[in-house]
């Protein structure tokens, strides 16, 4: 039975308010990073708050995919968002850096059923074509975190405690919760049995974690040729090795070789996983530069952090609607994506005296140029998917999309303080290092003036080489998104409408 569109609306409020409650946990969060890890004196590891939720969301986002397939989108994304609301909990009480890690871990468990259970359940109703128009709804829940997160974020910290920045989780998870009920109540799919490879997960977490350690100790905690990142890597290799070993065998491999097979979901595979490393990487790098070089504090840092996250929500709804009026995607992801070198290179550029304003239209520029993308990768993806792979299909760009997170968050990072690093050794400054990275801005303001500039200028160097290899990232998106296959999106909903009288989950 075909439900009005009242009820479809009504349906779909839960699945927007899981959105918005991922969304605003991604933007909410930037601005109070620097603070997390000064006051756990471990600004170094700060990209591991980002991480570790990127690394469990990452290895969790396929088996999601592939429960949805077994018991129902609905009842996985409220278990996604009751663990999620439950480890907010726990990231609040946090009182020591691996704790909040260990909560940010547990947060990315539910964190990584969110956006994949939220997508596949209006792919079951809502056709390729008309899904454009659906990106209104959820540009505009990108929008208000875009928008709202990162100085409500800022705010917290400057006047509450960055500990407000996972509470407010807490109300909006119930709701969205209670809503989600009537959601998945509305929705009838054909599910298929199958089973689950936790064993290929924890293969590739392993293996993801491995480079991601190496990524983050290189060149800084140990040199790029010590025994620790030589064997490390090793390890991460051999394991990935086991890893598509045991796919080639199992019936129901974690990820399918019939789903990589299909060309449309390879390449928007990659491309998700090139856009996300840019996007998280710069979600990183910015509140840094503003706090830490500039000399904002948190609530400032956090009004600076609106244009790359609106420019991102702009192009992303911009994307949608021409997707639906044209029914066409090809074109979308080159032509965004020069966008994003030029804003990369522009952002090369930029030092602690640039003007704020400037700093703000650069990254504006940036995030234009990476948000169109977004909406082309997922419905690119469902559309070749086959209705049974849709679950899959789904979880797999997601997944693409969150382990390029995971790997921007520490490489750019990483990329800061290797070249930081390198500029200080031999000067006699690597006191005023340590302080910098246990202290944060209070260490650095307490420096002599001719130490903090030469920490400034070693930190500024960083952030350029940081983006130019922005830039290099995004001219091979731009290469992968050129070999592209355009298949026309389908006018024909995946899965059927339930009538509206069930209301139960």
């Amino acid at each position: 039975m075909v439900v009005s569109q009242r009820h479809i609306a009504g349906a779909l409020s839960g699945i927007l308010l899981a959105i918005l409650l991922g969304a605003l946990d991604a933007t909410i969060v930037v601005p109070a990073l620097p603070v997390m890890a000064v006051d756990f004196k471990g600004l170094e590891h700060l990209s591991w708050v980002v991480v570790a939720y990127l690394l469990t969301a990452t290895a969790l986002t396929p088996i999601y995919g592939k429960l949805s397939d077994i018991y129902g989108r609905g009842r996985l994304l409220q278990i996604a968002i009751a663990l999620f609301v439950l480890a907010s909990v726990f990231c609040a009480l946090a009182q020591t850096l691996p704790q909040l890690v260990a909560a940010r871990a547990l947060q990315g468990a539910g964190g990584g059923g969110l956006f994949v259970m939220a997508q596949a359940m209006i792919a079951d109703f809502i056709s390729a074509r008309e899904r454009g128009r659906f990106q209104v709804y959820t540009a505009t829940m990108w929008a208000l975190a875009s928008i709202a997160g990162p100085p409500v974020g800022g705010w917290f910290v400057d006047h509450l405690s960055w500990r407000w920045v996972f509470w407010i989780n807490l109300p909006l998870g119930f709701i969205a919760f209670v809503l989600c009920r009537r959601a998945a109540a509305r929705l009838h799919v054909e599910h298929h049995k199958t089973s689950i490879d936790y064993a290929g997960a924890l293969l590739l977490a392993a293996a993801v974690t491995g480079l991601l350690l190496v990524l983050t100790w290189g060149g800084i905690t140990y040199p790029w040729i010590s025994p620790m990142i030589v064997g490390t890597l090793a390890a991460s290799t051999a394991i990935f090795a086991v890893f598509i070993a045991l796919e080639r065998r199992i019936a129901e491999p974690l990820l399918p070789a019939r789903i990589y097979a299909n060309g449309v979901i390879a390449v928007t595979s990659a491309i998700g996983f090139l856009t996300s490393v840019l996007m998280v990487g710069s979600i990183v790098m910015f509140p840094v530069f503003f706090e830490l070089v500039m000399g904002f504090n948190a609530g400032n840092a956090g009004i600076l952090l609106v244009p790359l996250q609106s420019g991102v929500t702009v192009t992303s709804y911009a994307a949608g609607i021409f997707m639906r009026r044209t029914g066409r995607y090809k074109l979308i992801p080159p032509v965004a994506l020069t966008a994003a070198v030029a804003g990369s290179l522009l952002l090369a550029t930029i030092g602690a005296t640039t003007n704020p304003i400037v700093t703000m239209l650069y990254s504006a520029v940036l995030g234009l140029g990476i948000g169109a993308s977004f909406p082309v990768v997922t419905i690119a993806a469902q559309n070749a998917a086959d209705q049974r792979d849709l679950g899959v299909a789904t979880s797999m760009v997601t997944f693409s999309r969150q382990l390029g997170g995971a790997f921007g968050a520490a490489m750019f990072w990483s990329i800061i303080l290797g070249v930081m690093s390198g500029d200080l050794h031999g000067s006699g400054m690597e006191a005023a290092r340590k302080a910098l990275l246990s202290g944060g801005r209070a260490a650095l303001e307490q420096l002599p003036a001719s130490g903090r500039d030469a920490i400034i200028d070693a930190l500024v160097h960083g952030f350029h080489a940081a983006f130019v290899a922005a830039a290099a990232i995004s001219l091979l998106a731009i290469a992968f998104s050129l070999m592209l296959k355009e298949e026309p999106l389908s006018a024909v909903p995946r899965g059927h409408v339930a009538p509206v009288q069930r209301l139960d989950a």
